[in-house]
């Protein structure tokens, strides 16, 4: 389910209440749902790939 602001919940967070959402694009965001008015973290393509990358092997 998309956000007014084009955020999905990350379908790594469970559901426990404790989750992000991530909106892709050029720069992929993503932002703690608790906490939504303290901003996002931005990741070119590149950098987000090497994340997922890097969780996915560890």
């Amino acid at each position: 389910m998309n956000t007014p602001d084009g955020y999905h919940k990350s379908s790594y967070s469970g559901h426990s209440g404790d989750c992000v959402e991530v909106r892709e694009g050029v720069i992929t965001s993503i932002r703690d749902t608790q906490n939504r008015e303290a901003g996002c973290l931005g990741f070119k393509a590149q950098e987000w790939a090497a994340l997922l990358r890097s969780l996915r092997t560890n």
